[in-house]
């Protein structure tokens, strides 16, 4: 199975120059990609592929696009692959139309051949920049790379590699564990584990307050500062927004390894079989009320989380039906509530009188979920 390996790199002023050169590069090409697509679609044209784009490309870098040959090949040719995969999964409706990259908003990354990719202890060769530091042994020598990507996250630049790795065999107890995920609490299983809301804890919430104040400090200024229709940006707003992009950084990675410590700590009780049901993140957050909640939790990713480690540990991972009843259904008699609110927190059946908590029994029920073929 292959499992990706995500190491910091350690680069010079000059190196880190070219990476902002390359990442810089990927997102252009990209962009001139899209831009190509629906332009030629406009004029009654087909998709064009990717290597008749990939033709045109180096016919630019001959005329009005020279500065490509300062950054690696293969940066403009990924870009054009990807920018045509995303199509193409728009077109089988995998996902949505493919949006323009922002300077300001999107992940700068690119991408390293990885037949030119070489190892050392504490070096890592990337094209066109040099043997860049990173720490020593991170990531294995001798073995084969797959989708080398070299990406900033905020504060440090980063790559991730793909590396085969054998599947471990566990002896698993035949358990079927049920999951259900919310907001008030992350997740509660039919074992009893249960798992608390990490946005709701004083440390978070400090981050929180500091957050929306230099927020607010930012907006100030830029009014302050406003010269006709343009906002003039000072050097203290600089600094502001360094402060609050640092701050957002350090959430997301809260958040994700709260994540990573639940679903590690569900896959090492070793169940034959883990049950969650399908959510619908899209519908779910277009509740104005719950949608901010709803993000903070990142339950799509605990849902990618908790599938590839079972699927790493040889444990089954069922999705049970959206229409399936988990909430309404008693877990000690069977029997079907015709309606259950959001506020009713204890699930109370009219049917046996079993009282119990809402997400636990939903959990229970989960964990009996039988899919029908």
């Amino acid at each position: 199975m292959i499992m990706g390996v995500k190491v910091r790199l350690r680069p010079t002023e000059g190196q880190e120059q070219s990476l902002w050169q390359s990442a810089g590069t990927a997102r252009f090409i990209y962009n001139w990609t899209l831009a190509r697509q629906e332009e030629n679609y406009a004029n009654g044209g087909k998709f064009i592929s990717n290597n008749d784009l990939r033709k045109e490309i180096t016919q630019l870098k001959r005329n009005e696009l020279s500065w490509l040959k300062e950054v690696s090949n293969n940066v403009a040719k990924q870009a054009v692959k990807d920018a045509c995969d995303t199509y193409k999964k728009f077109f089988k409706g995998l996902c949505d139309k493919p949006k323009f990259k922002s300077r300001k908003k999107s992940k700068p990354s690119f991408y390293n051949d990885n037949e030119k990719l070489k190892v050392k202890e504490s070096a890592v060769l990337i094209e066109k920049v040099g043997w860049v530091k990173v720490k020593k042994n991170a990531i294995p020598m001798s073995l084969k790379y797959s989708n080398p990507r070299v990406s900033f996250h905020g504060k440090y630049w980063f790559i991730s590699v793909g590396i085969e790795k054998e599947q471990p065999k566990l002896e698993l107890t035949g358990e079927s564990i049920g999951i259900d995920v919310g907001i008030k609490d992350l997740a509660i299983c039919s074992n009893g584990m249960k798992f608390k809301n990490i946005n709701k804890t004083q440390s978070v919430k400090k981050l929180e307050k500091r957050l929306r104040r230099l927020q607010r400090r930012v907006s100030c200024k830029y009014l302050k500062n406003k010269n006709g229709g343009t906002f003039a940006k000072t050097c203290n707003i600089i600094k502001i927004e360094r402060e609050i992009r640092l701050l957002h950084r350090r959430l997301a990675n809260i958040r994700s390894n709260h994540n990573h410590q639940a679903t590690n700590a569900i896959v090492k009780t070793k169940p034959s079989r883990v049950v969650m049901e399908t959510l619908n993140i899209k519908g779910m957050m277009k509740n104005k009320h719950l949608s901010k909640a709803i993000m903070q939790q990142c339950l799509h990713e605990f849902k990618r989380q908790i599938k590839y480690k079972c699927a790493f540990s040889g444990i089954e991972f069922v999705e049970a039906d959206r229409w399936y009843p988990s909430s309404k259904t008693c877990s000690g008699c069977g029997h079907i509530k015709a309606k259950l609110s959001l506020s009713e927190r204890t699930y109370v059946c009219e049917e046996c009188g079993s009282v119990i908590d809402r997400d636990l029994n939903a959990s229970i029920n989960l964990s009996r979920y039988e899919s029908v073929v």
